[in-house]
Parts: C-alpha cells; structure tokens; sequence
C-alpha cells in the first residue's frame, strides 16, 4: 500500500460519457463505439495505424490483461479501457507536440530572417513553447489527476492545433513568441494527462513498463521526425500548417477511443498555487532568456527576486491548501527527487544544446536546413530505436541506472563532437553524435517510467507533471545558457560551441551521480 495518507483510488467512466464518473457499486454504461464508416474513424487509422504497429508489439499480452482492469476499488467494475488504443493515440499526440516544440530548431535562420527577429531575441523563437511548458505542466498534472485525464487530453491537443496554426500567421516575432507559449501551454495539458491515461489503461508494472517505453520512443520519434518535415517543406510557415491540421485530426478521434478517468481528491482546484507557480516560472524563464545580454542588468536581477519570492509563496500555498498541486511529502522520497533531477538536467545538458546545435551548423558549416535534418537524424533516430527496445533492459538494469547510463553517454558522445565545428567538418560529428543518440534514448525511455514509479498510481500525471515541469524549465535554461557562450564568448562562433559543448558534458556528469546518489528507502506502491 501507498505510505501517502491522501491517496485516493481511480474511478473511471464510459467512453460516451467523459467527465461523469461511474456511480459506486454500480457498473459504468458500456461504451458505444464509433460508426465503422465514419470518416473520423476513418482518417484516425491512418494517423495512427504506423503508432499501432508498435503499440501492438510493445503492448502484447498486457493489453489484453489491461482491459477492463484499473486502479478502482477491486469490487467496481469499469468500462474497457482500451489500452492498445489508448497507447496509439497517446503516443501520436506525444510525437506531433514534440515535432511542434523542436520545429524552429533546423528553421531558425529563416524564421527569424522573416520575422525580422535581432539576434538577441532568437531566445524567444526557441523558448517560448518550453516556457508554457513550465507554467502551465504543474497544474495540467494535478488537474488531470483531479478531473479527468481524458477531459484535460482532448481539449489540450485541440488547443494544440489551433495554436499551432496560429503560428503560420504570426508576421513579427512577439505574435510568433505568443503563439509559440500558447502551444506550450497546450503540450502540457496533453503530455501531462498522458501518462495517467496510460496508467490506467496499463494497471500492471510489465504493462507500464511496455507503455511507457513506447511513449517515451515517440518523444524520440517526434524530435527525430520534425528537423525533416521543417527541412522538406518550402519555408516555414508549411511546417506549422501540416502540424496544426495533422493535431486536429489526433483531436478528433481521442474522444472516441479514450476511456475517462480521474482519482478526485474532492475540494476546489488550487488556483492560487497555480497562479503563484505559473508566475514564477514566466519571471524564471524569462530572466534566464534576457540575462544572455548581461546578467548584471536590473531587469534581469528584479525577475530573479521575484521568481525567488513567487516560489516561496507557492510553497507556503501548497502547505496549506487541501487539494495541493503538488504534494510536497514527495520531495523527502529519493525516487521523486531522481525523478525530478533527471528531468531538470535533460533539458538542462540535452535539450538545451541540442536546440541551438543546428542553428550554429548552418552558419558555420554552412549546412542547409535538409542538410543539417540528415545529419541530425542519426541522433534523433538511434534515441528513437533505443527507446523504444529499452523496454528489454527490465529486470537487468534498475530505471535510475539506465537513468545515469543515458547521461553518462550524452556525456560521452558531446565530448567527441570538441572541435569538429573549428574543423569544419561535419564528418567529425557522426561518432559523438551516434553515442549521444543511444544516450538520448535511454533517457527518454526511463524517465516516464521513473515518472510513474516515483508516485503512488492514482496520482501519476501529477508524477508526470512534476518531472517534464523540471525538463521544460531546465531547457529554457540550457537555451539560454547555450546561447549565451556559444555567442558571447571571445574567439568566435567555434571556439563557444566547444566550450557549451563542455559544459552540457559537465552538466550531464553530474546529472548522472545525482541520480545514483538517490535511492528509494521503500516502495510507493504495492505490487499489482
């Protein structure tokens, strides 16, 4: 059993009827399904039908035993749960955020030539989806958890789309910026109620362990794929277009193949807590993007005070609510705190080097964007494989070790990049970039899973939303910071992407014997 007082079980309700829980001691109404003919249904197999070919080698077995079942009552009986659908539509939805989030990565140059963005604002094209990340991830996970993962899904990946096509229209960089942390603010609403919803749907550790793996790949898949789609189409206004439509359509179908659930703890959602950690997030976020012009700037010192300020009141809030965005009891257990660290550290050394890698390739290789989509393709592309087979590594490797291992690797492979940019050649890249591909896989495959062993069950998107909260700011931050030395130190372009690539390695190090240093005293939940 869970050691946390306030754990509440899932109640789930009908397909057909999403926000309404199941009546206790009575059984949920049946799920009616779609049309066969319908053209939702017909165009969501063909968004999805690649996603389903790896759901159904990952899922096996465990989808089966995973209907029907859940984390209710053990005498409740429930609606199907759907867990091979679940997976594909999850996993579909997981990737097209992601290729929404890394998409002015290879386009940058352009987008910012367009938008007549100075270079000291090129900050902002990148860091605006990962700063709605952060604000909003916390709250999405707690609510989720709260008032349905479904609810919270659906409406996140259709405001997805709608931002997402916003986007296409901006003309000057705050208008793109604007819509850049709207679409963050939605990713999180679906990124955060997913693993809930694949919780549920996959009640058993061995099914968990086959679920998350498949998800945590497509977060892979969707950085892997975006360089390319960015690189293929003619300019970048395409690229948002044939995003936002495709995101509309995973909209459209979610609905009829997602099984509501939620774990109410009852009380009225923590506005406040959310606006405080909201707050200072933004204020965080935006005085690491300002401070690469000069961290010494009263701007930029104010911003810090109140992130400071902001987060102790969030802290006081938390303490005193009844229904608390983040059950800060967490914090004192060693799996929650490797959890965290090795979100924060992710986008820290990882995302945040390998957002502005690219742009430094077409201005000093002089690469162009398809170009520079190949050469990337064989990082994105191993962490892709590799997630998705890491699910093999279950019962040899403990998840913290594969944890340190993926670190370790980045680590290894950003060092074997030193010096390939002064030498002009991208050849130089292809070792460090295959060692920091298989590292960038085991990353994404163990830390979902960490995310979903560190909580109890019923409250795993608020697991969920605490670790990818932690990425999103750590990769603002890594931006910021790569930005900051690659561009402003003496000796050029070359010289400050050797010493940014030094210091992800340095950062990815420690990272690794943070996550080592953590070790669970006991078991949050009991065995299924």
């Amino acid at each position: 059993m869970s050691r946390f007082n306030d754990r509440t079980d899932d109640v789930t309700a009908p397909t057909a009827a999403a926000g309404t829980p199941a009546t206790a001691g009575r059984p949920a109404a049946s799920h009616t399904p779609a049309t066969p003919g319908s053209p939702t249904l017909t165009a969501g197999r063909a968004v999805t039908g690649a996603v389903d070919r790896a759901v159904t080698e990952a899922a096996g077995p465990e989808a089966g035993q995973a209907a029907g079942q859940t984390r209710a009552e053990p005498d409740a009986p429930v609606a199907s749960a759907r867990p091979r659908a679940t997976l594909a539509v999850t996993s579909a939805a997981t990737a097209l955020a992601l290729m929404t989030y890394t998409a002015p990565a290879v386009t940058l140059v352009d987008t910012a030539a367009a938008l007549h963005t100075a270079p000291s604002a090129q900050a902002w094209l990148l860091n605006g989806t990962p700063l709605g990340l952060a604000a909003v991830l916390l709250v999405a996970g707690s609510l989720a958890d709260d008032h349905g993962r479904r609810r919270l899904f659906v409406s996140g990946t259709l405001a997805l789309a709608l931002t997402t096509l916003l986007g296409a229209l901006a003309t000057t960089t705050w208008q793109f910026t604007l819509a850049r942390v709207a679409q963050g603010a939605a990713s999180a609403a679906l990124l955060a109620s997913s693993l809930g919803l694949l919780v549920h749907a996959f009640p058993t550790p061995r099914g968990r362990l086959h679920a998350t793996g498949v998800w945590g790949a497509f977060v892979s898949g969707g950085i892997a794929l975006s360089p390319l789609l960015s690189g293929a189409l003619p300019g970048w206004r395409p690229v948002y277009v044939l995003l936002g439509a495709a995101t509309l359509l995973v909209a459209a179908v979610a609905p009829r193949v997602l099984t509501e659930s939620r774990s109410p703890r009852g009380g009225r959602p923590d506005l406040p807590g959310a606006a405080a950690f909201g707050a200072a997030t933004v204020a965080l976020i935006a005085a690491l993007t300002l401070g690469r012009d000069g961290w010494l700037r009263a701007p930029v010192g104010l911003l810090l005070l109140a992130s400071v300020a902001l987060l102790a009141l969030f802290v006081l809030v938390e303490r005193r609510v009844a229904t608390p965005m983040i059950d800060l009891s967490l914090l004192r257990d060693p799996a929650f705190v490797a959890s965290s660290a090795g979100g924060l550290v992710t986008g820290l050394a990882v995302i945040g080097l390998f957002s502005f890698l690219p742009t430094v390739l077409q201005k000093a290789l002089g690469l162009s964007p398809m170009d520079t989509a190949w050469l990337f393709l064989l990082w994105s592309g191993l962490s892709f494989v590799v997630a998705l087979q890491a699910r093999r590594l279950a019962g040899r490797v403990p998840t913290r070790v594969q944890l340190a291992l993926g670190f370790v690797l980045h680590a290894a492979g950003v060092l074997t990049l030193l010096g390939s940019v002064d030498a002009g050649s991208w050849h130089r890249m292809l070792p460090g970039l295959v060692a920091a591909g298989i590292g960038s896989g085991l990353l994404n495959a163990a830390l979902p899973l960490l995310a979903v062993e560190s909580v109890p069950a019923a409250r795993a998107a608020m697991g969920s939303g605490a670790q990818q909260t932690l990425r999103y700011v750590g990769s603002c931050a890594g931006v910021a910071l790569t930005i900051a030395i690659a561009t402003g130190t003496g000796g050029g372009l070359a010289r400050g992407t050797d010493l940014a690539m030094a210091v992800s390695a340095g950062l990815a190090l420690v990272g690794a014997a943070a996550v080592l240093g953590a070790r669970r005293k006991q078991p949050l939940v009991s065995s299924d």
